[in-house]
């Protein structure tokens, strides 16, 4: 009886249709499947058994179980890959896509058989895609493979999409190509598949980042994996130039350095230049910068660069070199005359307006010197400095005056207080110092003189005699701009000084001609003379009553003072 219903039953199961699966089971490639049976047990159940069903409808007994004794048929394509549990579910390890087929859970009692079919379905998502065969760059403005994306090993076959910069990429005429392929291998039936992107790039191209992402269904649904990004150089000609200066333009002057830098958009960028300045319109080549050095105001104008095969050239670059010249006049060392004019002028040539200080002996001075009349007190040495303080520029340029002229005199005398001596002084201001000596009535230097220093262009000279008689002292001071001579009349020792005014050589006396001063010495000389003869015979007739005296020897006997007067007016006024 039980060996006949299980002949009905495996009739049933061989005659069983594929319409009856209505569940699927979904798992991962090399993962293990669990095909549950389905359907609980019946109380009357004599055994289990799974099968598969082939394509042509035949089927393929895969499993036994009653109670438990577990039996499983000698299929090599499930050989120790198949477990059948107590509660009749299936387990199938290492999954394969060949284990996509559709698998039949038979209970079979005494008076029935019992089929749960179920589908299997096998999802294996690929490898992370790669970008093989990277262009080392992209030329700009021709369409060119930019590499092919590869995602290996996936069920079933994954589509690919390449995208630029997270956007998905479309085909399109001239400027993206995309060529797609797969193939299948055939024992793992696992598909690789492939896409070939070719890309028109621009020079904005440049940095932009490239992506593979490759989609594939899983057991809960669409997976995606994507490729490391890639980015590319892109080739192309230089569109524009520019140039820089260091330091910037506009702080220059006259002396620095500057250094030109020019730069192109072109890639790869060019290693090459041609730099133009004022003053090099056919320009100087180079690398991408130069260096010029001591700059001058030549230099102010426009700055360019351009590449040697273009005529291509850079925005110029406007850059001043600051200067400061100084012109004064005169300037050095100059030597003028007392009441000469001197006119001083002091011009800054400058970039910009500078201001001018004047000094004398280092101490400023209010404004420009003026010198309608020279004196003593405008000697010394001037400067006269201009600032452009801006620009850090600074000019000096120095004038020393020298203020000479011809000795000036004034004589005076006084009796002392011994009431033996007089002292006769002779006050002398000229520069350069003058040397002085004193002429007696007889035209012979008188020596004893003492001088006081020499300051603010003046000095004395001072003599102490103890005349005997009433004489003329002159003194002669001479330098090497002029020659004066003053002389002074002093009265014997007996004989009190009147109450004179000092004499003073004026300076229109000082510059009289030589012809005016012979007139006035031949006529003074004509006087002195008369009264000389008379003063000598005076003194002759007094000299054989009462003997010499000590003056007499100091200055000379009546002759010799004749002749001294006679010789100091003829050649002094």
């Amino acid at each position: 009886m039980w060996r006949a219903a299980w002949l009905c039953a495996l009739g049933a199961l061989l005659s069983a249709g594929p319409g009856l699966a209505t569940r699927t089971v979904r798992g991962r490639y090399n993962q293990t499947l669990a095909v549950p049976c389905g359907r609980a047990a019946p109380p009357e159940l004599l055994f289990v058994k799974w099968k598969y069903e082939n394509p042509d409808g035949s089927a393929v007994f895969m499993a036994f179980r009653k109670n438990s004794t577990v039996k499983y048929e000698n299929l090599p394509e499930y050989a120790g890959r198949l477990e059948l549990g107590p509660d009749f579910t299936l387990s199938i390890a290492g999954a394969r896509v060949s284990d996509e087929r559709r698998l039949v859970c038979m209970l079979v009692t005494e008076d029935n058989v019992y089929e749960e079919p179920t589908a299997v379905r096998v999802f294996k998502t690929p490898a992370r895609p790669q970008i093989q065969g990277q262009a080392p760059f992209l030329p700009a403005g021709e369409l060119a493979m930019l590499g092919e994306c590869v995602a290996q090993d996936s069920y079933p076959e994954a589509n690919l999409t390449w995208y630029k910069d997270g956007k998905p990429l479309e085909p399109a005429d001239g400027t993206v190509l995309i060529e797609p392929s797969r193939e299948q291998d055939p024992a793992s039936r696992l598909h690789t598949v492939r896409s070939i992107l070719s890309y028109q790039a621009s020079k904005e191209t440049a940095g932009a980042r490239f992506t593979c992402s490759a989609t594939s269904q899983g057991p809960e649904g669409p997976e995606s994996e994507t490729s490391e990004p890639a980015a590319f150089e892109v080739h192309h000609p230089t569109q524009q130039l520019s140039i820089d200066t260091v330091p910037p333009a506009g702080t220059y002057k006259e002396g620095d350095n500057i250094t030109l830098s020019c730069s192109a958009d072109g890639n790869p960028p060019p290693q090459e230049f041609v730099f133009y300045f004022p003053g090099n319109d056919k320009g100087t080549p180079g690398k991408s910068s130069i260096t010029l050095t001591d700059l001058r105001r030549s230099g102010s104008g426009g700055y360019t660069c351009g590449l040697a095969d273009t005529s291509l050239t850079s925005p110029a670059i406007d850059v001043t070199v600051h200067y400061l010249d100084l012109s004064m006049s005169p300037n050095g060392s100059v030597t003028r005359l007392v009441g000469d004019a001197l006119q001083v002028t002091c011009t800054p040539i400058s970039s910009e307006k500078a201001s001018v200080v004047w000094m004398k002996d280092g101490i400023p001075l209010p404004s420009q010197p003026s010198f309608a009349s020279l004196q003593y007190k405008d000697a010394g040495t001037y400067s006269c400095e201009s600032i452009l303080t801006a620009r850090g520029l600074k000019k000096m340029q120095t004038l020393s005056i020298t203020v000479e002229g011809k000795p000036r005199l004034k004589v005076s005398k006084e009796a002392n207080k011994d009431g033996k001596t007089k002292t006769v002084t002779c006050q002398v201001e000229g520069y350069p110092k003058a040397t002085v000596r004193w002429v007696g009535s007889n035209g012979q230097d008188l020596n004893g003189t003492k001088e006081t220093d020499y300051a603010n262009h003046k000095f004395s000279s001072k003599l102490t005699i103890s005349p005997a008689e009433n004489a003329t002292l002159t003194c002669i001071a001479e330098n090497r701009v002029d020659r004066t001579a003053l002389s002074i009349n002093v009265s014997a020792i007996n004989i009190p000084e009147p109450d004179e005014p000092e004499e003073e050589a004026k300076d229109g006396d000082q510059r009289a001609s030589d012809q005016a001063k012979l007139v006035v010495g031949i006529v003074v000389g004509l006087l002195l003379a008369a009264l000389v003869a008379g003063a000598a015979y005076w003194f002759y007739s007094k000299r054989v009553k009462a003997g010499p005296r000590s003056a007499d020897k100091e200055l000379g006997n009546g002759e010799e003072t004749k002749a001294l007067d006679e010789n100091n007016h003829k050649t002094e006024a």
